[in-house]
């Protein structure tokens, strides 16, 4: 028995040990990415693809630049975007490829239901659909992104002119 639990015991040491997760490292600027991933979840709704455009992306990266730096995720004030709808992500540094930003507002559309806006989710709260909302919104026609990071983290904002989740709207 002695002999049986000492051969358990090596034979679990010997195991591969787990993966670690790889860094990613994303570069700061990728407006085909990001338009490709919008672009495909508004084919999936039914919604015409968004353009580019480079002034959203610039107004977009400046402020990802300010709460980099701040480590702080919060809107910027309507007035300072007149116009426009935006969708902010952070996570850490280098471990999320730009596909898997995008993806965690495309991930929304699970508690999502075609509507009149804000009584579009399935759990009762808008703010479990509203970066996929926007992302979809028909009326939208134009998105500019921009990516900053801080030593801890990746910020990014995507900034959609005309703004979407208008309320009363139907979605």
């Amino acid at each position: 028995m002695r002999y049986l639990a000492i051969f358990l015991l090596a034979a679990a040491c010997t195991q591969a040990p787990q993966t670690v997760p790889q860094r990613v490292v994303p570069p700061v600027d990728m407006p085909g990415v990001w338009l490709a991933a919008h672009n495909k979840e508004r084919a999936a709704y039914g919604s015409s693809p968004l353009s580019w455009d480079p002034a959203l992306a610039a107004q977009a990266r400046n402020y990802a630049s300010e709460l980099a730096a701040t480590g702080r995720l919060q809107h910027s004030a309507k007035a300072e975007r007149p116009g426009q709808g935006e969708n902010l992500w952070l996570g850490t540094r280098g471990y999320y490829a730009p596909e898997m930003m995008v993806g965690s507002w495309a991930g929304e559309k699970r508690h999502f239901r075609r509507g009149v806006f804000p009584a579009n989710s399935r759990t009762g709260n808008w703010r479990d659909i509203g970066h996929y909302s926007q992302m979809v919104w028909p009326r939208t026609a134009r998105v500019g992104c921009g990516l900053a990071s801080s030593a801890r983290w990746d910020v990014l904002v995507c900034r959609y002119s005309p703004p979407g989740n208008q309320d009363g709207l139907r979605i």
